[in-house]
Parts: structure tokens; sequence; C-alpha cells
């Protein structure tokens, strides 16, 4: 199976070439992108670095931070132009462990999509917060209960999904960011009717860095449940918006390969 890993960065220096090392440990094979969304640390050039010295890195540059949300969409477009069958979502800074990487391929397989889970038999977060566990906890319970959506850990950002389900649910119209993200498109993975299923994983809080969680992301994710639920949509997705303003503020194209 050809395969792509997508991880998204910002300032990411310390972390990057340690985690490539580590993925390449447990799956040689694989191809890695890079989205960089010009980090004033020189990821990006460290990554272009890398690249030159190994046809398995490849590496995209944007004008600036444009979230989350639209560096997977980027990454994912580039995963169905270039035939990989399966990509990976996965985070820069060690929270999702590369020794994890078999067991989604091994359930790939058979699957649509795979999540790598923090709330089925098997998975933790050892080193939470009280405050952050309630947060998350609550927040799948929520997304559960409102959406429907038949996994335990639909905010998990370890994922791997099918070229064929990329190519389903419009990637155009994703109108999220963060843990909102990874609920959309869950939710769109299932009311497609794709197979989902979860492997368990140990997510530890990142190494090195400070960590991306804020209230804005939080209260986003409660805002596309309960607009999703009763039916409202917004009125520019994410994806367009992030356009718009890169070209309002007379920035170069937002997007650049290596």
């Amino acid at each position: 199976m050809k395969t792509l890993i997508i991880i998204p960065t910002y300032n990411e220096y310390d972390n990057l070439r340690p985690l490539l090392d580590a993925i390449y440990s447990y799956v040689p094979q694989t191809h890695i992108l890079v989205v960089d969304d010009n980090s004033p640390d020189g990821t990006g050039q460290l990554a272009d670095q890398i690249s030159a010295e190994d046809p398995r890195l490849h590496v995209l540059h944007r004008a600036g931070k444009l979230g989350l949300g639209t560096a997977y969409i980027a990454g994912f477009k580039y995963a169905i132009e270039h035939e990989y069958d399966a990509a990976f979502e996965m985070d820069a800074d060690f929270s999702h462990d590369p020794k994890y990487l078999p067991n989604f391929l091994k359930e790939i397989e058979d699957a649509d999509l795979v999540i790598g889970s923090r709330y089925i038999p098997g998975g933790s977060t050892p080193n939470w917060s009280l405050s952050r566990r309630l947060i998350s906890g609550c927040g799948n319970v929520f997304a559960r209960f409102m959406l429907g959506i038949p996994v335990q850990d639909c905010t998990a950002g370890y994922r791997c999904y099918r070229r064929r389900v990329l190519e389903t649910i419009n990637l155009d119209t994703i109108e999220s960011q963060g843990y909102a993200f990874q609920v959309e498109l869950a939710y769109r993975v299932m009311k497609h009717g794709f197979k989902i299923v979860e492997t368990p994983i140990t997510f530890m809080d990142r190494r090195v860095g400070q960590s991306k969680m804020s209230k804005k992301i939080v209260f986003e994710a409660f805002s596309f449940v309960t607009r999703t639920r009763f039916g409202k949509q917004q009125h520019t997705p994410v994806v367009q918006q992030a356009i718009q303003e890169s070209q309002s503020k007379d920035e170069p194209s937002p997007i650049t390969q290596k």
C-alpha cells in the first residue's frame, strides 16, 4: 500500500528530525508530507534540507498560519493528486507515537478510516490534567450524542484515510479547524457510509514546545456540532476564508511545493 503521512508544522524545528527518524524506523517505505506554515524557527528550511537527502520526504510551504484544517486539506489533495492509497493525519510533537503506525496499516486494509482512539480499551491519556480530560471527554460524548457518530474518540487527530474517502467527502467545503475539523470529517465519513474503526493509542502531551489548544478551538467544536445538529450552515467555509484573507493582504500564493 502506497501511504502518505501528513504532518502540519509551525515552529517544530526541534521535533522534526527525531520524528522523521522514528517514523521511518516503524514504516520505512512510507512517504511523508510536511506542510509548513512559514515557521519563524526554520522548520520549513530544515524540512527542505532533509527532503534534498531523502526522496521519501516532501514539503509544502504556505505563506503563514492558515490553520490546521487547511493544512490537512492541502495534504489530502496532494495525496489524491499523487495517487497514494491512504493518507495519515499526524501531529509533529510526538503526542502521536509512531510506534502505532503498523497497527494503523493493518486496520486500514479492511477499513476506510482508522482513528487512533484514547477512549477504547487499551487507549489512555496518562499525563493529562483533570480539566483537559473533562473537556475532551465531554466534547466526545456531546458530539456522539448530537450527531450519532459511531466512534468513542471522534475528536482524535491521529488518523488514516483511504484515498476513496478523501475523493468523496468534498474537501473544498470543509468548514472547521481544530477539534471541530476532526468531528466534521468523522461525521462526513459516517454520512457517506464508509467503514470506521478505532485502534487504541496512548496519547502523550507534546515533548517540546507549547500546546496549541485554546478556548477558541473548543468553542468552534461546540458550535459546529450544534449548527450541524439543527441544520444551520456557515456561509463561508474555512478553506475559502483562508484564501480570501491571504489575497486581501496581497500575500504571495499561500502554498508552494518542493
